[in-house]
């Protein structure tokens, strides 16, 4: 007897005439991954609990002199003196400061940066002038001290230079007349050591020292330009938030009409932008230094600058026009299935309508991740601020002590110092040498992984907790008598009562692939200098692969979490039953499915196009009823990239809650199909509308 050969993709669903939605009486699914994840999340307590011990973050909140010591910090010695003076700006040109971070000089603090040009040898020669210069110097300098003393033992700059404070530190008022570097309106100055220097032999060790002024300036101007503008971006927000709601109660009701109106407005604020560009490009015609190309221009702080060459607006036409086709095209092709997916979206509608908690759900999502990205942050600050100063020698002359580590305490009656007379020890860096700091990067590391873990943990409590409230509603043969009084509040007690070790493991396999991504572009930056083409190659094929990986254990964790919302089995088993009830109906899947997750890209799409828009005439002044109202900014796009963003995380919020919908629907639709026959003792769930765009029927009476 030959044995019967098992279909491809496991039997079709049976009819079960005691199934009547998501199974009541269930069991602890994934208990091991559930346990697992409970000592790993204690571990994570206490990872925090050592990080915020040993952690400070005033070491990037304030600068540090060359004794380790915070400036400008309250309730010290050095309360009132928040500036950073370097004795000697100059030895900043050294290409070592580019490695080590730190400039080969000694740094104090100091209350307010130096006005005046003014040696040593001057200043000691009037009592006034030498009290104004030791507010420069370090502690033990008396009048009765000799300048050949007072240098030698390093207590006092040579020389002092006029400066302005620019990120707590003293750097010197640089300007430029006539094309020649001055500062303090002299190109000249005594560098102390009776030598006469021009005023640009301080703009390398300004460069260095200022490596990252123009970021600075830059991320200060935007912080202006928030200040200036959060409550215009809070107002935009919540204009987002309304339109948002309100196309979703729209869809309510007028479904096909909406989705039909939102392709055609789609296509038409992608065609005004096509236009707008157009008009941008066509005025530039002719203006000077408008046909720069922007591999000539290089990178500007000032990004506006990139809106007065043509080829910018060229660009932005060419993206849109490619969006443009695309939609268009795919518009055509699927304008049958169309009709499809808005019997679903209507469904969808009605659900929620049932259920209109779920609107509020992601609120929910949301402070939870907010919470894990704010207790990840901050033990990432302490982590990274929990090291030990380190001090080293710093020498001009050779020196066989150079970069060794020392104890400024003692340093001056020490060995090396007498070896290398004129060397300092002076702050480094932030390190360590205990079990803690050879182990630090293990705790980062720690700290990223349950980030990941903990944060798709929570999205797939919401994906799970929406499955289930919208599961009950379409398998309720009375709609709304045989569903839950509360669906959404019975689902979240079921999810978190019977399946956090289900949600542990699915969130567990989807952080794994997360972090390898994150090594690979980890090590794909530390090799981008000594890397061949072949290593370049490979690379580039894993993190690909792995992206590729991701997106489909996304797509399995979601159907997977909804088959437990429905039958409350574990997850290897759930991720099975889905994807072998998504390939049974392949065609369907690739087709319906995915054209209601682009009719839905597309809502979303419309919401940010509108809000953008928007933000674009009022920020940008180009409306006159505008001008007096809108604040006056840096870089306009600021707040106006602001609200794109958000205006798309709302839409997204309010949408995924559809998305979750209607893929919770298709799944029960797709059972509904191998359950039922539509005859009386068998009838299909679905709804009519549903019943109609497929053919199917259910019969009013039992056959004879």
């Amino acid at each position: 007897m030959e044995l019967e050969e098992q279909p491809k993709y496991g039997e079709p669903r049976k009819y079960d005439p005691t199934f009547k939605g998501p199974i009541q009486n269930r069991g602890c699914t994934d208990i091991v991954c559930c346990i697992l994840f409970i000592l790993a999340i204690l571990g994570y307590i206490a990872v925090g609990i050592l990080a915020w011990s040993q952690g400070d973050p005033r070491k990037v909140i304030y600068p540090t002199d060359s004794r380790g010591q915070f400036c400008g910090q309250a309730g010290t010695p050095l309360e009132k003196k928040p500036l950073l003076f370097y004795f000697n700006i100059m030895k900043c040109a050294s290409p070592m400061v580019l490695l080590e971070f730190q400039c080969p000089t000694t740094q104090m603090c100091v209350e307010k940066c130096p006005e005046k040009f003014m040696t040593l040898v001057k200043a000691y020669s009037n009592k006034n002038d030498f009290d104004y210069y030791k507010q420069f110097c370090k502690e033990g300098v008396t009048n009765t001290m000799g300048i050949p003393q007072i240098l030698k033992l390093g207590l006092c700059p040579a020389m002092l230079t006029p400066s302005r404070p620019f990120t707590r530190r003293c750097f010197p008022a640089l300007g430029q007349e006539g094309g020649v570097i001055t500062v303090g309106n002299n190109s000249k100055f005594d560098d102390g050591n009776g030598n006469i220097r021009d005023a640009k032999d301080l703009v390398d060790g300004v460069k260095n020292a200022t490596l990252v002024i123009e970021a600075r300036q830059v991320v200060m101007k935007i912080f202006e330009d928030y200040t200036q503008s959060w409550y215009w971006i809070l107002i935009g927000l919540v204009i987002a938030m309304l339109t948002s709601l309100l196309f979703i109660v729209l869809l309510r009701f007028l479904a096909g009409i909406m989705v039909w109106v939102m392709i055609v407005m789609v296509i038409l604020v992608i065609g005004y932008g096509i236009v707008h560009c157009y008009m941008e490009y066509a005025a530039l015609k002719g203006e000077p230094g408008a046909d720069v190309t922007l591999q000539q221009l290089g990178f500007q702080t000032d990004f506006t600058v990139y809106l007065q060459i043509r080829q910018t607006w060229l660009a932005f036409m060419i993206i849109l026009a490619i969006v443009e086709v695309i939609i268009i095209l795919l518009l055509i092709f699927l304008r049958k299935r169309i009709c499809i997916a808005i019997a679903l979206i209507k469904e969808a509608s009605r659900a929620i309508g049932h259920v209109m908690s779920s609107l509020f759900y992601p609120l929910f999502t949301f402070l939870l991740l907010a919470m894990v990205i704010a207790y990840w942050a901050v033990t990432a600050v302490f982590l990274s601020t929990s090291n030990e100063p380190i001090y080293k020698v710093f020498n001009e002359t050779e020196c066989e002590h150079s970069r060794a580590t020392c104890e400024p305490a003692n340093y001056t009656s020490s060995l090396m110092r007498k070896q290398c007379p004129d060397s300092e020890c002076l702050f480094a860096f932030y390190g360590g040498e205990t079990v803690y700091h050879k182990y630090l990067i293990a705790l980062q590391f720690y700290n990223v992984f349950l980030f990941f873990w903990c944060a798709n943990f929570v999205t797939a409590l919401g994906q799970m907790t929406l499955a289930g409230a919208f599961a009950s509603y379409y398998w309720a043969f009375v709609k709304p008598d045989d569903m839950p009084a509360f669906p959404v509040f019975s689902s979240l007690g079921r999810s978190l009562r019977y399946h956090t070790g289900t949600l542990a493991f699915g969130s567990l396999i989807l952080s794994i692939i997360q972090i390898i991504r994150v090594l690979l572009e980890y090590l794909d930056h530390k090799l981008q200098g000594a890397q061949n083409k072949c290593t370049k190659f490979l690379l580039c094929c894993l993190k690909c692969c792995f992206w590729c990986l991701e997106k489909f254990i996304k797509f399995i964790n979601r159907n997977a979490y909804i088959m437990v919302a429905i039958y409350g089995k574990n997850f290897c088993t759930s991720a099975r039953d889905a994807f072998f009830l998504l390939m049974r109906n392949m065609i369907r899947v690739a087709v319906l499915d995915k054209v209601t997750d682009f009719l839905l890209f597309l809502g979303k799409l419309l919401i940010v196009g509108l809000v953008g828009i928007f933000a674009f005439f009022f920020f940008s002044g180009r409306v006159k009823a505008f001008e007096n109202t809108a604040p006056n900014l840096h870089y306009y796009w600021v707040p106006i990239i602001t609200l794109v963003i958000g205006s798309y995380l709302i839409a997204h919020g309010f949408f995924s809650v559809y998305a979750m919908c209607v893929d919770t629907l298709f799944l029960c639709f797709l059972e509904d199909l191998e359950r039922n026959d539509g005859s009386a003792e068998r009838p299909y769930l679905m709804p009519e509308s549903l019943r109609k765009v497929l053919n199917k029927k259910n019969k009013t009476e039992p056959a004879e």
